[in-house]
């Protein structure tokens, strides 16, 4: 039997061959003493010595703690590749994502960032259309991406939520989505919704010779997610929303698998319960990353200026993986270019007096999505939805909006009624 030690901090990582992982952590006991236990548990140890191990396999496979910062709290380990079975999200979790976080020599641990090699990004088919893909769809080359989830979340009927998205489409809404627990509800059936919404959808198409995308949350068990997926299909549907943290990154692997052609649309509901807390879980970053890994064509990022948490930092660092293939090849030493990038989504809080300072930390290539700052509007929603294309207008023509305000009635109230709501920036 002989002792196997996790950590080197002479050695140098191969980024093509090991997949590297930052954390957060606060030991309970001396700092490497704990490093060298969460590289054990996440690898080839165990609490004691053991005499089926191999020293030659040790070596070979065992993961190494090659940095450690006491007063940062910081922890970095090279895992050797072989450790994770490609393509497979939940095996990945259960190695640095599992049982290092319930150890008694831990006080925090966070899984703040993860470098992977070529080899794993490539065993993953990544999103089926991408932004160029989606941007393609619509016509829509450069220009912000208008959004609207249908108010209020739940409560509408079926024929009301139809017509409430042909308002909105109609007054220059480019998509339209469910709320994150809209579902199949006995007020509101899931095969009816999509239905009449969809035959909305057309209706507006041919009156307006614009194209729309209606995101239909198909949230639910994958047997029934992939049915909820091919109806839609169907019916001429482009996109499908998912709920991914409740739904699992496993199943939204199965549904890209499907091949079906269409969006898909990452809500990201339940995160901040492992990624809000600055000591303890994983980052948003890691998660982005593992759903682009997965297939997600679009996902919600935060907006900085809206009502949810997150901060500019974050948020442009969550982007930026996202939207990029080569940039982080060179920053971070991932090369993304196997995968299409996904669309971020900007979403929480948002009305159009907020849309120039999104546009400003953000981009244009995002899709701001508009909640109460549509349906919330003095007007109504299409008042709402109008005020929201106007305020894009301006931003496309370099005008300020007070200046567009003047000719667009439903922009100066939208201004009026939110101008002074103001959420505080996270930077």
């Amino acid at each position: 039997m002989s002792h196997v030690g996790f950590i080197d901090t002479t050695y140098q990582p191969n980024y093509n061959k090991e997949i590297v992982v930052t954390f957060y952590m606060e030991p309970a006991i001396a700092f490497n003493e704990a490093a060298e236990a969460v590289a054990g548990e996440s690898s080839i140890g165990s609490w004691t010595d053991l005499s089926t191990l191999k020293p030659d396999v040790a070596k070979k496979i065992g993961a190494k703690v090659f940095y450690f910062n006491e007063k940062q709290n910081i922890v970095k380990i090279a895992y050797p590749l072989e450790l994770f079975e490609l393509g497979s999200i939940p095996q990945f979790l259960s190695s640095v994502g599992g049982n290092i976080f319930s150890m008694k020599a831990i006080k925090n641990l966070r899984l703040v960032d993860v470098e992977f090699p070529e080899k794993y990004i490539k065993s993953f088919q990544g999103p089926a259309l991408g932004i160029e893909g989606i941007r393609k769809i619509l016509k829509n080359k450069d220009r912000i991406i208008l959004g609207s989830i249908i108010k209020p979340k739940v409560g509408l009927s079926a024929i009301e939520h139809a017509q409430v998205a042909y308002d909105v489409w109609k007054n220059g809404i480019d998509l339209v989505k469910d709320d994150e627990n809209l579902t199949s509800m006995v007020f509101n059936k899931f095969e009816e919704r999509i239905k009449r919404t969809l035959a909305m959808r057309d209706k507006v198409e041919k009156e307006t010779g614009k194209i729309k995308i209606y995101a239909a949350n198909v949230t639910a068990p994958p047997d029934i997610m992939l049915e909820r997926a091919k109806y839609v299909k169907s019916l001429g549907g482009r996109c499908v929303m998912v709920d991914i943290v409740s739904t699992g990154l496993d199943n939204v692997q199965y549904l890209r698998k499907q091949n079906l052609g269409l969006i898909i649309h990452g809500h990201r509901a339940g995160h901040s319960t492992f990624t809000r807390y600055p000591k303890h879980g994983i980052t948003m970053l890691v998660l982005a990353k593992l759903a682009r890994l997965a297939g997600i064509d679009q996902l919600h990022t935060g907006t900085v200026v809206g009502k949810m948490e997150g901060s500019e930092q974050e948020v442009l660092s969550i982007n930026e993986l996202l939207r990029e293939d080569w940039q982080h090849y060179h920053i971070l030493r991932e090369n993304w270019s196997a995968l299409k990038p996904t669309m971020p989504i900007a979403s929480g809080g948002l009305h159009p007096a907020l849309l120039p300072k999104l546009e400003e930390i953000l981009g244009h290539d995002i899709i701001a999505n508009f909640g109460g700052g549509v349906h919330g509007h003095k007007d109504g929603s299409a008042a709402g939805a109008r005020a929201c294309a106007q305020a894009a207008e301006a931003i496309f023509e370099k005008k300020s909006l007070k200046e567009q305000a003047k000719f667009h009635p439903e922009l100066k109230t939208a201004l009026d009624q939110w101008g002074g709501v103001k959420y505080k920036q996270q930077r």
